[in-house]
């Protein structure tokens, strides 16, 4: 049997790496264009900038993303650049009043101004988002398999919504018994 040689062994494990078919998220890319467009507050002044320094950037956050990061979430199955991970940022809610909104792997931990915390999280295995409170949990949602419409439970009764205008109508229907209130 020919052994192979220490090059060709390296261009075949690279070559798997590059070819996988591994397209991810393109995160490093996106984070880059998301501070582009808001680095200074002049767009047209963005704009300049972006002209100048694209022509390095670009390039270099794909190849980053193609070669390392994507490949990374692609055999991981997670993004390696969820930097909010076990962060906490404060929220004003809309009673006014500041919630400590902490990012967790599967989800989110909230803590309201008295100290009571809820948990909002994400079961990947069911595609479920449930919320964890004084020691109960509840399902919220679960996306269908059809993944164009969830399921709820509303005033105990189990109702399809699609993921539209027209099924954020009728949630807000069904949420409000059919009750809509304009506002002025």
């Amino acid at each position: 049997m020919k052994k192979i040689s220490l090059k060709v062994a390296t261009c075949l494990l690279a070559g798997c790496f590059m070819f996988s078919s591994c397209i991810g998220s393109y995160s490093l890319f996106n984070k880059f264009t998301s501070w582009e467009l808001r680095m200074t507050k002049s767009k047209y002044l963005n704009a300049i900038i972006g002209f100048v320094i694209d022509i390095v950037c670009i390039p270099v956050t794909l190849v980053v993303d193609s070669l390392v990061l994507n490949t990374i979430e692609f055999w991981s199955g997670e993004n390696p650049l969820q930097a909010n991970i076990g962060k906490t940022q404060q929220v004003m809610g809309q009673d006014g009043k500041i919630y400590a909104v902490k990012t967790l792997k599967n989800g989110y931990e909230v803590t309201d101004p008295s100290g009571a915390v809820t948990l909002f999280t994400y079961n990947k295995k069911e595609n479920s988002w449930s919320m964890s409170q004084n020691g109960e949990t509840k399902e919220l949602f679960r996306f269908n398999p059809d993944g164009q419409s969830i399921s709820t439970v509303l005033n105990g009764e189990q109702k399809d919504f699609t993921l539209n205008e027209q099924g954020v109508f009728e949630a807000q229907m069904a949420a409000g018994n059919g009750l809509f209130f304009a506002a002025r």
